[in-house]
């Protein structure tokens, strides 16, 4: 085995790793969004408790709870608040990016847009020579290409050009 083949066997096994974590993560979360009013008060609501009583075990002002709870709608909280005020609440806090589909699907997805770019204009050059293909050969590169890149994932795999 090639030092080169090695490493790309390391590198995948590696990635086929970091894919079931996350594919763990997305099984697990399925459809779970963020409450309309979010997850601050929606728990704090669910547990029964008011923002003065969360203020009181954060060491906080009423304030400075009801901001938290304005700014994670608003996409400016931070982790550290959040798992603050979750270890106040006697919850855990979590947070997870997880793909709509399996890893695998994302990755798949991407080949399948680099291989029908690249197909798609080695066509038009043949096609401007009069050496067009057919549809089948065209679906039939397409398909190895994609197999191409998913087996070594190029440096510029997620680059779009």
């Amino acid at each position: 085995m090639s030092t080169y083949e090695f490493t790309m066997s390391v590198r995948q096994a590696a990635r086929h790793q970091y894919q079931a974590i996350v594919d763990l993560a997305q099984s697990q979360a399925g459809e779970l969004r963020v409450p309309p009013e979010g997850w601050l008060r929606t728990v704090r609501k669910a547990l029964g408790m008011s923002g003065a009583q969360l203020a009181k075990r954060m060491r906080l002002t009423r304030a400075r709870v009801a901001q938290a709870e304005k700014a994670e709608l608003e996409g400016g909280v931070t982790l550290k608040s959040m798992q603050a005020a979750a270890e106040a609440m006697g919850c855990r806090f979590v947070y997870a990016i997880v793909p709509p589909v399996t890893v695998d699907n994302v990755v798949i997805e991407q080949a399948r847009k680099k291989a029908l770019a690249t197909v798609g204009a080695a066509s038009k050059h043949m096609a401007l020579e009069n050496q067009a293909v057919s549809d089948s050969r065209t679906q039939h590169e397409v398909a190895r290409l994609m197999n191409e890149l998913i087996y070594e994932m190029p440096p510029d795999f997620w680059e779009d050009k």
